[in-house]
């Protein structure tokens, strides 16, 4: 999925190496330290820490209960500390400058600063390093340029494809991981994609089902059932079948999912879907009576 990343990596690995500070001896010091690319098959759910370590042992990216924690029994069954890219990525810096000048950039505890993927229907798409503590509309209306269609933003989702729909009203939320948990939502991986007036918020919280019940591990039953049976459902709701009481049917389900799910594959697919039914009710209507609103 991503060769120009893969081969950049390789050959800072290469760099690294020829420079001293990857080897048995790194800097000339006793210490070893190594670094290998390894190259996944494009599963979304190894994303998921546990995962990740299955693949990484050339089996199949299915989550781990948990405990034990990977801290304790890991990779290969040894103990193993896992972090993200943007916390590796920081800490450069940190060691460089200081704690304090990296602590000057953001907002409350989150500190620092994001790279913001831009997509969608937007003016200006790509990635964008920021501080954290811009509102959601400064990144979307003054980084992004607003839509490319030039039709009113109607959604904006954040965290990727299992990331809360925002509309418009909520575009004063602070890019701050507890502003946006206050108002459901996530940051995530800050990916954020822009959605004009012409979106249908049924068909995307359907997506989002159809998404997770293809990227399900099928480990646990909330993720690997209950994404297919959201599917089925929404399906109802969108030929008018007792719409009322099937989106009951899909909160109920949201709700088991999110709380019952082994990782957030299962756990924050209800983010999509629930906020696609608070922020935009007024899609969620029978098809005749929606035609009928219009």
């Amino acid at each position: 999925e991503y060769p120009h990343a893969v081969a950049t990596m390789n050959k800072a690995v290469v760099i690294a190496r020829k420079a001293g500070v990857l080897g048995v001896n790194v800097l000339g010091s006793p210490n070893a330290f190594d670094m290998e690319i390894r190259v996944g098959a494009g599963a979304y759910v190894c994303g998921e820490e546990t995962s990740l370590l299955n693949s990484l042992e050339g089996k199949r990216g299915v989550v781990r209960a948990k405990p034990p924690l990977p801290a304790i029994q890991g990779l290969f069954g040894k103990p193993t500390v896992i972090n993200n890219v943007i916390s590796l990525a920081s800490v450069p810096i940190i060691m460089d400058k200081g704690a304090a000048y990296y602590k000057d950039f953001g907002m409350g505890r989150s500190r620092g600063t994001i790279p913001i993927q831009i997509a969608g229907n937007v003016k200006h798409g790509g990635l964008f390093e920021t501080a954290f503590g811009l509102t959601l509309g400064e990144i979307v209306d003054e980084i992004g340029g607003g839509t490319a269609s030039g039709r009113p933003v109607k959604a904006v989702q954040v965290g990727g494809p299992l990331g809360a729909y925002f509309p418009r009203a909520l575009f004063d939320t602070p890019f701050d991981y507890e502003e946006f948990a206050k108002r459901d939502g996530l940051i995530g991986h800050a990916g954020i994609t822009v959605f004009d007036d012409s979106a249908d918020m049924m068909k995307q919280a359907r997506f989002a089902m159809e998404f997770c019940a293809i990227e399900s591990c099928g480990k646990c039953t909330p993720c690997r059932i209950g994404s297919t049976r959201g599917m089925e459902v929404l399906d109802k709701v969108a030929a008018g079948i007792e719409a009322e009481k099937n989106l009951a049917l899909v909160t109920d389900l949201c709700n088991t999912m999110k709380f019952g799910s082994l990782c957030a594959l299962g756990g924050f697919t209800p983010y999509p879907v629930m906020s696609s039914i608070t922020h935009f009710p007024e899609d969620f209507k029978p098809a005749p009576a929606r035609v009928a609103a219009e």
